[in-house]
């Protein structure tokens, strides 16, 4: 009989990853629990947001850094099982989901300081503040509960295709809500904001795109 190879796929370090990930999560309960229960549900909480603006709502502390870093990684891993799902070529392994998370976060990181310096560079950083600042607190909300599809379809039945679903609604119930709550100074801007959505939402992604295959 002919010896078969047998291919192994460790997958340990998944579960260390969601184990710091908790660890994440527990670090901001520790730091402020108004804070992540506010960031957690901020989708449905905008009186949170405008408190936080209030308050001098900045992203160099410790609190935000560990939001933003626990976000980049849930969104990194959502991603690297998506795509391995319908993509073949690509080899599983720790690599490839460091490769798409240096990708992910230099996405996220470049667009937030262009967005930055913009808003500075013409003057209108406090028409814009509660805009960008609901930006950011959507996505954290959509990575909370983007944490829990990743999980059930780790560790129970689902299937990825079940995370692809998952992820395409948060994300359009993100974009929708972000909308809503911006609707005055959009549709004021209706022109300025489609230019917006092609030169930092939609381009992006594509060479995103390009980069990952």
């Amino acid at each position: 009989m002919q010896a078969l190879e047998r291919t192994i796929i460790d997958t340990n370090w998944i579960t260390i990853l969601l184990v710091f990930l908790l660890g994440c999560v527990f670090l901001l309960k520790g730091l402020s629990i108004t804070r992540l229960k506010g960031s957690a549900t901020s989708l449905l909480n905008n009186s949170f947001i405008e408190t936080e603006i209030e308050e001098n709502y900045s992203v160099f502390n410790l609190f935000q850094s560990v939001i933003f870093l626990f976000s980049m990684l849930v969104i990194s891993l959502s991603m690297y099982k998506i795509i391995l799902f319908y993509v073949d070529s690509v080899e599983q392994g720790f690599y490839t989901f460091l490769k798409i998370l240096s990708l992910v976060f230099s996405y996220f990181a470049v667009k937030w300081l262009l967005e930055v310096l913009f808003s500075l560079l013409f003057k209108i950083k406090n028409q814009v503040k509660f805009f960008l600042a609901s930006k950011s607190f959507y996505l954290y909300s959509v990575s909370f509960t983007l944490l829990i599809g990743v999980v059930l379809v780790e560790y129970s039945q689902l299937n990825t295709l079940f995370l692809v679903y998952f992820s395409a609604v948060l994300f359009s119930v993100r974009f929708i809500i972000h909308t809503a709550s911006n609707k005055k100074l959009i549709f004021s801007e209706l022109f300025y904001f489609i230019l917006y959505l092609c030169a930092f939402e939609i381009a992006p992604l594509f060479i995103l795109f390009k980069l990952l295959f």
